[in-house]
């Protein structure tokens, strides 16, 4: 089986990692040579150990892991970062990004994150309720006046939490080819289309819903939304490595995108233009940049306590049943109690996940070039409580 990432310090059980990946799937039948420096690693902690990397021992088991899942599904590259509050404990590249000209992943590696780019808009919209610009409750003409009115009246809180009847992608929607040059004409897609329930009485998972809630936070600023994404989001908390994955720029460190089939047999995934979903999961990003978002949202000070706590409080279906996903934030408790707020992301040659222990601090971030790469709030949880004990002592 190949290794696309570097190499493990020690095996990892079988059945460990069939717990991540499918058994079902044989790895891709010829070897890459790994360059020199691949899956550099970094954390912010100098050595006290005679140059051993801080967590040494965490890390190779992590290492471990991660290696085997890449061997198992074939995935070209990857890139973790793990952190407690605002300490870095560790972020390395694996594999590559450019597999045709042996380019290896680095922590400034560019992914396609996805949904995740949902928790991303999310901190837009706290900052435009803490301004008294927006009403979560007011239905969403007040501030789209183009969107048609339909059955049931529906609330940009309904629709940040998946309660607003918008209808998801049909058939081969999301590898749309076509440039939409404004947040508005993407809309074009879905808005004439009825709810598919009742606001408020099911929870129907849409990506569609939050690009009109990308189109929401332009009506409620006055501003282009990526301009506005750039200006309260991404440039206070210094995340200069996300941005809108557009085509047609240059854009450094930007990986190449790929597929594999049932036999591992990898391949450039389809091109596709994300221009329609900036909101619902258009960004690029990296880890890092990701702990940092994460980490901004532990404590109040980016966000209001209040405003935190209404991003990842579980709404409720009319009928009092909690649906876990508050708005952009899915909420959970670990076997220890804990409460985890997260997010995945699926897209076309990129899965990511990132997941943030509101009462450890412990932050995790993964992210694969490989459509269907399995980037899960299990596998970030089995990372994350490798470093848990590490994480408490430092």
């Amino acid at each position: 089986m190949t290794r696309f990432g570097r190499g493990a310090s020690g095996p990892v059980s079988r059945g460990v990692v069939q717990a991540w990946v499918n058994p079902g799937r044989v790895a891709i039948a010829f070897v890459f040579v790994l360059l020199a420096g691949c899956g550099e690693a970094r954390t912010d902690q100098p050595s006290s150990t005679g140059g051993q990397t801080p967590y040494a021992s965490t890390i190779e088991e992590a290492r471990a892991l991660l290696d085997s899942i890449m061997e198992a599904e074939a995935i070209p590259g990857l890139s973790v970062a793990v952190g407690r509050g605002s300490h870095l404990m560790w972020s390395e590249g694996f594999g590559y990004s450019d597999l045709t000209h042996n380019v290896s992943v680095t922590p400034l590696t560019r992914f396609r994150v996805g949904s995740v780019s949902k928790p991303l808009t999310a901190a837009a919209l706290g900052v435009l309720v803490e301004a008294g610009s927006l009403d979560l409750d007011a239905p969403v003409q007040d501030y789209v006046s183009s969107f048609p009115e339909k059955r049931w009246p529906v609330t940009t809180r309904q629709v940040a939490g998946h309660l607003g009847g918008i209808r998801h992608y049909r058939g081969l929607e999301n590898f749309s080819r076509t440039r939409y040059p404004t947040v508005q004409s993407g809309l074009a897609i879905f808005d004439d289309d009825s709810l598919i329930n009742e606001p408020g009485t099911e929870f129907a998972y849409s990506s569609y819903g939050w690009n009109l809630i990308s189109a929401v936070v332009e009506g409620a600023s006055g501003e282009d939304f990526l301009d506005y994404m750039d200006r309260v989001v991404f440039d206070p908390l210094g995340m200069d490595r996300t941005v809108a994955d557009w085509n047609g720029p240059i854009i450094p460190d930007r990986t190449r995108f790929y597929v594999a089939d049932s036999t591992g047999q990898v391949s450039n995934a389809p091109y596709v233009d994300n221009s329609y979903k900036w909101a619902g999961g258009g960004f690029l990003s990296t880890p890092e940049d990701m702990l940092v978002f994460a980490n901004a949202h532990l404590e109040p000070g980016f966000l209001q306590a209040e405003t935190l706590e209404m991003l990842f409080a579980s709404q409720r279906l009319r009928d009092g049943t909690e649906t876990g996903y508050g708005i952009g934030w899915r909420s959970a408790t670990n076997e220890h109690g804990e409460r985890i707020v997260s997010h995945t992301g699926g897209s076309v040659g990129g899965r990511t996940v990132l997941t943030l222990n509101r009462d450890t601090g412990l932050i995790v971030a993964i992210a694969a070039n490989l459509s269907g790469a399995p980037m899960s709030t299990a596998l970030a949880g089995l990372v994350g409580e490798m470093f848990r004990s590490e994480g408490e002592a430092n």
